[in-house]
């Protein structure tokens, strides 16, 4: 690994530390859920435009995406840095999403600052709704990504990695429907939603000991009923079920839709099934672009360690852009090993100086990759062939 980022570029991600604090501290202080992250989009968009970017913002009909573009000085390919900035729930930035979009903003503006001149397009995506919105999905499938040669994002984590599996997903709602009746004068002339609920969730349970242990099924209840005294005729579980595959998950859901149509029946009430969400792909890991990547952080002194099977996997929209296109979603270890992601530990992480450090650290590697790829055209060319001859199972997991 004999890749060094030019001194140049490196001084110019430095200079912007400032910068990067601030605007990762900004929206850290005020975290917005997926679609809502209008004051992000604002930060964001505000200080590309000023470096010369052309923004267009509520691109394919979502009011909290954009782009901004950087065009060179001569013809040739389109690299994207995505930025990701929405929050969790009652939790905040407890998956670090501040330094996602903070680094990379920092990555776009020292590589069009060190090198304007540059063959063919930078250009930063931003892509709102990644926690249960599907946000690069719906960009996917309305064109924001058609011209995009190859993409590039990173992510906090409790670990440094090149590369990661991600689990194929999908985010369904179950509504159970039974009669109501008072609970204590006449509950014989009701059918509770609740019993058919709680028989689902047991199922789930049962289910378990018997799917891979790639697989994954979670959730909870999002409407229990009205009152006590009143037997419920509604109710309504949500639940993310995941696998290795797209193909293992679609097996999967086939058994997670019978057990929720086998307990409504027990119960005596209807259930109703529906998917919230655009369904997320596993993840394809450019290995040829991740490898360049942790030559760069090597020799800024921070070790990327290779893939493994030991690593457990979440579920992130950007595999399906990674079955598109040439992509990375290298991780920066924010915290000690084995914090939990989405957790209190997490979010307070990712507002210290070594979230910080580590994060200027990856926006200097991707700045220094995104210029690879615009002017090296062997180089790309070896992304594009690993991309075209490699197939959707997890990537290499050797030392």
């Amino acid at each position: 690994m004999n890749h060094r980022v030019p001194a140049a570029l490196r001084d110019a991600v430095r200079q912007s530390r400032p910068l990067l604090e601030q605007v990762s501290l900004d929206l850290h202080n005020r975290p917005e859920i997926r679609f809502e992250e209008h004051y992000a989009v604002g930060r964001l968009t505000t200080r590309l435009a000023a470096a010369g970017f052309d923004v267009d913002k509520g691109v394919a009909g979502l009011a909290t995406a954009f782009t901004a573009t950087h065009r060179g000085a001569t013809d040739g390919p389109t690299i994207a840095v995505l930025l990701e900035y929405d929050a969790l729930p009652g939790m905040g930035h407890g998956c670090g999403h501040n330094l996602i979009a903070a680094g990379g903003l920092i990555a776009a503006l020292a590589a069009a600052a060190v090198r304007p001149d540059h063959p063919g397009t930078l250009e930063v995506i931003g892509t709102p709704g990644e926690e249960g919105g599907g946000g690069k999905v719906l960009l996917l499938e309305r064109g924001v990504l058609d011209h995009v040669d190859a993409a590039m994002m990173f992510h906090a984590a409790d670990r440094s990695l090149r590369a990661r599996h991600a689990l194929a997903c999908s985010q369904l709602r179950f509504t159970f429907h039974g009669v109501a009746a008072h609970a204590a004068k006449g509950p014989w002339d009701g059918r509770s939603a609740a019993a058919g609920a709680q028989l689902f969730l047991t199922a789930i349970d049962t289910l378990r000991q018997f799917i891979r242990p790639s697989a994954r099924i979670h959730g909870i209840v999002t409407h229990g009923g009205d009152a006590p005294n009143v037997v419920p005729d509604r109710v309504e579980v949500e639940i993310f079920v995941r696998e290795a595959t797209s193909a293992a998950l679609d097996a999967l859901l086939v058994r997670v839709f019978a057990a929720a149509d086998g307990t409504a029946l027990a119960s005596g009430t209807t259930v109703e099934y529906t998917e919230t969400a655009p369904r997320y792909t596993e993840r394809r890991n450019n290995m040829v672009m991740a490898d360049r990547m942790a030559a760069y952080t090597h020799h800024l002194g921070l070790e990327l360690d290779p893939p493994s099977p030991e690593d457990p996997a979440g579920s992130s929209d950007i595999g399906n852009v990674s079955a598109t296109m040439p992509v990375i979603h290298p991780y920066v270890q924010i915290c000690p090993r084995d914090t939990p992601s989405h957790s209190v530990r997490m979010r307070e992480a990712a507002r210290s100086t070594r979230a910080h450090d580590a994060t200027e650290i990856a926006a200097t590697a991707m700045a220094a990759l995104a210029l690879d790829l615009l002017g090296d055209a062997e180089f790309l060319a070896a992304v594009r062939e690993e991309f075209h001859t490699t197939t959707s199972a997890p990537n290499r997991c050797e030392p």
